[in-house]
């Protein structure tokens, strides 16, 4: 299999008048192999390296390039104290291990750690994706030989061996796979309706309803509902808002349907989103506390009914920031993450946005009451990164709906993943009818 290898060499330029070395690019087309392999090997009676103990081994594998060169692809861990260690198994795409040629080299170096970084040598040996599909048998028992040992020693026979106790090859699915084989994607919009966002009726309002151009809250629905509208396949969104006395008995609601119909919510497309928000301002009035969990729970109920991986549910939240219940909101996130949804929020407005980011648990993991997200189900987007300096104009769609979207494909999959749903197979393309025509003789 011959796959295109470009190699691109730059000066390093620096100091005038001094060489500053280069920078060499290589480059490799990917092949388009999804398949990836978890594999666990052991080793027996390698060379004693440490002064006081046995050794620290460790191993590290490498693909070959084309160009006979070799690229760190894994590394194990270290097991200490021991010339007969055992290693976790490990998974690893066969595009990262052989770019999915099955007969090239893969070289494996077997090393006993230190704790300064000069790791000693212990030895190597060379295989191929094809010869470890075999699986555990005596074809996958290799010598571990240091060159140097072996040029100086007549009697050298290896440093040890290395063992391959189990290769098992799992096709990586993607979000399309899914999304192709039927599963449903349901988008549900809730906009914070409190009083931190400022009197509607004033230009400084991030609910200001200006005749003439989208206020803060319009550009963050349009702008980011035209970006998700796209893997919702009914295009009809329950739209929610939370934080408003609601009409006509002032009654605080933290769940009400934007078009008035609790019984059904939904609106027909995000244009249907916009009307309905704009309706609502008209009649309810801002008012508090920020209260997230009512609406992730709404959207929990629909998710806890349906767990088939059938459908998939996203709820995206556009805010000012300005959270009340955060102790509930974490308890509601630690219990939807076990469901099949996701959360987007879109922070609008100059606040900062500390308490979102805190919520998006890409450092720490959401927690509450000692318990830890089964996952991360939260990505926090703060709009005002992707606005120009008047504030009126996006600077870059493509640029936001990718940061929009970043984290959903992966947490969709990992709740697949962990709860072992499969994609189901695409149905066949449409072939229309072909008409024959017959002719009478």
């Amino acid at each position: 299999m011959m796959l295109i290898q470009r190699v691109l060499t730059y000066p390093n330029i620096g100091i005038p008048g001094r060489k500053c070395g280069t920078i060499i690019l290589t480059a490799e087309e990917l092949n388009c192999c999804r398949d990836a392999v978890l594999m666990q090997f052991c080793a027996n009676k390698l060379d004693k390296k440490d002064f006081f103990g046995k050794s620290d081994p460790f191993l590290v594998f490498y693909r070959s390039n084309e160009d006979g060169s070799f690229t760190i692809c894994h590394k194990t861990e270290v097991v200490k104290n021991t010339l007969n260690p055992v290693w976790q198994a490990f998974k690893i795409s066969v595009r990262a291990l052989c770019n999915g040629d099955y007969d090239r080299t893969i070289k494996v170096e077997v090393y006993d750690w230190d704790r300064d970084g000069s790791h000693d040598f212990i030895g190597e040996f060379t295989t191929s994706y094809r010869e470890l599909s075999r699986g555990q048998s005596q074809f996958n028992v290799y010598e571990v030989v240091n060159p140097k040992k072996k040029g100086k020693k007549k009697k050298y026979t290896n440093s040890g061996t290395v063992t391959l106790l189990s290769f098992l090859v799992e096709t990586e699915v993607s979000f399309l796979d899914y999304i192709k084989g039927g599963t449903q994607i349901n988008f549900t919009v809730a906009i914070d309706f409190t009083a931190s966002n400022g009197n509607p009726a004033q230009p400084t309002s991030l609910h200001y309803m200006n005749p003439y151009q989208l206020n803060a809250y319009g550009m963050a629905l349009k702008a980011v509902g035209e970006i998700v509208q796209d893997y919702d396949s009914d295009k009809m969104f329950p739209a929610l808002g939370f934080g408003a006395k609601l009409p006509p008995d002032g009654r605080i609601s933290h769940e009400f349907a934007l078009n008035g119909n609790p019984q059904n919510p939904y609106c027909d497309g995000i244009e249907g989103v916009m009307e309905a928000y704009y309706r609502s301002l008209k009649s309810v009035q801002l008012y508090g506390p920020t209260n997230f969990a009512p609406v992730i729970n709404h959207v929990a109920r629909y998710a806890s009914s349906v767990k088939d991986g059938s459908q998939y549910f996203v709820l995206l939240i556009v805010t000012d920031g300005v959270i009340s219940d955060m102790a509930q909101t974490k308890e509601s996130i630690v219990n939807a993450s076990k469901l099949p949804m996701s959360i987007i929020i879109v922070g609008v407005g100059p606040a900062e946005f500390d308490a979102m980011v805190e919520l998006d648990g890409d450092d720490v993991r959401v927690s509450s009451r000692g318990k830890y997200a089964e996952r991360d189900i939260v990505q926090f987007v703060p709009f005002r990164d992707y606005m120009d300096r008047s504030g009126n104009h996006i600077l870059s769609m493509a640029r936001l709906a990718k940061d929009v979207l970043a984290e959903i494909p992966e947490q969709f999959l990992s709740y697949m993943r962990a709860r072992g749903i499969k994609p189901s197979p695409a149905p066949p393309p449409y072939t229309p009818p072909t008409h024959v025509l017959q002719t009478q003789i």
